[in-house]
C-alpha cells in the first residue's frame, strides 16, 4: 500500500505544535505530534461514530463490541493480550462515547513497535466468539445495573433520555439490560464490518517518536484495512431539545439529585470560549458563584456544579447538585437567582479575568502529557479538521468580553427551554413551569 498524502499542519501563526498528518491509500487518517521531551508515546485508534449513531434496536453495541476487542483475536488470547501489554509496561484502555470510540496505549517510547501490532490487532481481529458474547452480555448487564444504582449518574442519564428525547442523543451509552442480551456473534460482525472502516477512523499518536517511522508501523498494521465507504455519521437536522420536568420518586435515597439544564452550542460554534467561561463562573470551580452560594455561604449541598456536553450539531449546559429533600425548593431558586444575575448583571473585569486565567490554565495544563495530546488531535481533526496551536486558543480566550457573556446568557437562559429532573424520596412536591423562572 502506498502513502497518498503527507500534510505538514502549521498549527498557528504564533506558535507552532509538531503536528503532522498522513493520509493511506485506504483512507486511514494518521496523526503524530512530536513532544521530544518525554520519554511516552500514547498512541489511539479513533472511530469517528458513537452510541448515537446506532440503531434503536441495537443500542450498547459500540460499547459491548469496545469490551469484546479485550476477550480474544484470530492470533491472542485475551490472556495473551494482558500478558503483551505487562511485558512492555503499556497502559492498554478504551472507552466508548456519543459520538466516538476510542482503543489507546500509553508506553515507553522504545517499545512502540510491540505496542502497535497489540493496539492493531485488537481493532482488526477481534473474533467475537460467542462463548465470550454470551459471558459479556452478563458483565455489562450488571455494569448497568451498577450505573443505574449510582444516583449521580441515575439523575444524569434520566435527565438526558427526556432532554432529547426520541433522538439517539437521549440513549444510554451503555444500551439497556434488552437489547444487549439481544447481541450475538453475527450481530457484532455486522455492526463492526459497517463501522471499523478506514474512512471512519483517525489514528493518533503523540510523544517522542518520528512521524515518517511511525507511518510506516501504521501502515504495515492497518495496510491491509480495505478502503470502503465514507465516514459513519451523516448530516442530518440537530435534535430537537425537549424541555421538561421530570420528579423521579426513589424512597431508598437520602439525598434528592437535582439536574436543571438547558440547549447550548455546538463543539465547533464560534462562541464556544464564551459559554465555556459563563460555566466556569457559574459553576467550574470553587470560586464559582453557585459553589460560593450554595456550598460555602448557605451550606446546602456538598456537591454542586455546572457543566458543558457539547456534540457535532448541538449540545447542553447542565447544573447538578445533591440536596436534602426540605432544601431542594432553596437550591432550585438559588440556581435559578444565579443564571439571572448573568442575564442581567454584567459580570465585572475581574470575575471574567479569574475565569479566564483559569480555563487557560486547565487547557494548557491538560495538554502537558502525551495521552491528552493524543486525544486533543484526534478530536480537533474530527470535530474542526484542523488543529489550534496554544497562543490562539488563548487569544480567543482573551478576546471574550464581559458583554459576550451577557448576551449568551440571555439567549441560553430562558426558562420555555429549561429542563429539570428530581430524583429522591421526594414525598408530595411538585414542580411548575413557572417555578423556573430566570
Amino acid at each position: 500500500m502506498s502513502v497518498t498524502m503527507v500534510e505538514d499542519v502549521v498549527v498557528s501563526k504564533n506558535a507552532s505544535r509538531n503536528i503532522r498528518k498522513t493520509v493511506l491509500s485506504n483512507g486511514l487518517l494518521v496523526l503524530t505530534e512530536k513532544m521530544p521531551h518525554v520519554r511516552s508515546v500514547s498512541m489511539g485508534a479513533w472511530v469517528g461514530s458513537g452510541s448515537r449513531d446506532e440503531a434503536a434496536e441495537v443500542n450498547g453495541i459500540s460499547h459491548f463490541v469496545e469490551h469484546m476487542v479485550f476477550k480474544g483475536t484470530t492470533s491472542r488470547s485475551a490472556q495473551q493480550i494482558a500478558r503483551e501489554v505487562d511485558t512492555i509496561g503499556g497502559n492498554l484502555d478504551a472507552f466508548t462515547g456519543k459520538e466516538t470510540v476510542c482503543f489507546n496505549i500509553k508506553v515507553l517510547d522504545e517499545n512502540v513497535a510491540p505496542a502497535l501490532d497489540v493496539l492493531s490487532d485488537l481493532v482488526l481481529h477481534p473474533t467475537f466468539a460467542p462463548e465470550d458474547v454470551e459471558r459479556e452480555k452478563g458483565v455489562i448487564s450488571e455494569e448497568i445495573k451498577m450505573d443505574e444504582d449510582n444516583p449521580d449518574y441515575l439523575v444524569h442519564e434520566v435527565w438526558t433520555q427526556n432532554f432529547w428525547k426520541g433522538d439517539a442523543l437521549g440513549r444510554p451509552i451503555l444500551g439497556t439490560v434488552k437489547t444487549v442480551k439481544s447481541f450475538d456473534q453475527q450481530t457484532l460482525l455486522n455492526f463492526y464490518a459497517g463501522q471499523f472502516t478506514p474512512r471512519n477512523m483517525v489514528f493518533s499518536a503523540a510523544g517522542n517518536l518520528e512521524h515518517d517511522a511511525f507511518v510506516a508501523q501504521v501502515e504495515k498494521e492497518f495496510g491491509s484495512l480495505a478502503a470502503s465507504g465514507d465516514s459513519v455519521p451523516t448530516k442530518v437536522a440537530a435534535p430537537r431539545a425537549t424541555p421538561h420536568i421530570t420528579l423521579k420518586r426513589k424512597k431508598s435515597l437520602e439525598q434528592v439529585q437535582l439536574c436543571l439544564g438547558m440547549p447550548a452550542p455546538p463543539v465547533n460554534d464560534s462562541r464556544r470560549y464564551v459559554v465555556y467561561l459563563m460555566n466556569t463562573m457559574l459553576g467550574g470551580g470553587m470560586s464559582s458563584r453557585l459553589f460560593q452560594t450554595i456550598r460555602e455561604d448557605r451550606g446546602l449541598a456538598y456537591s454542586i456544579y455546572s457543566e458543558m456536553n457539547p456534540f457535532r450539531d448541538t449540545g447542553s449546559l447542565c447544573v447538578y447538585a445533591g440536596t436534602s429533600v426540605d432544601k431542594t425548593q432553596e437550591v432550585l431558586q438559588l440556581t435559578l437567582q444565579e443564571l439571572r444575575r448573568l442575564k442581567e448583571e454584567t459580570v465585572s473585569e475581574v470575575e471574567l479575568k479569574r475565569a479566564k486565567d483559569q480555563l487557560k490554565s486547565n487547557m494548557v495544563i491538560g495538554l502537558e502529557s502525551s495521552g491528552s495530546r493524543m486525544a486533543n488531535l484526534a478530536r480537533q481533526q474530527m470535530y474542526f479538521g484542523r488543529f489550534f496551536g496554544v497562543d490562539e486558543i488563548m487569544q480567543e480566550i482573551e478576546a471574550v468580553s464581559t458583554a459576550d457573556v451577557q448576551v449568551l446568557a440571555q439567549e441560553l437562559f430562558r426558562p420555555e427551554m429549561m429542563a429539570l429532573t428530581l430524583l429522591g424520596n421526594l414525598g408530595t412536591m411538585e414542580i411548575e413551569r413557572e417555578d423556573l423562572a430566570c
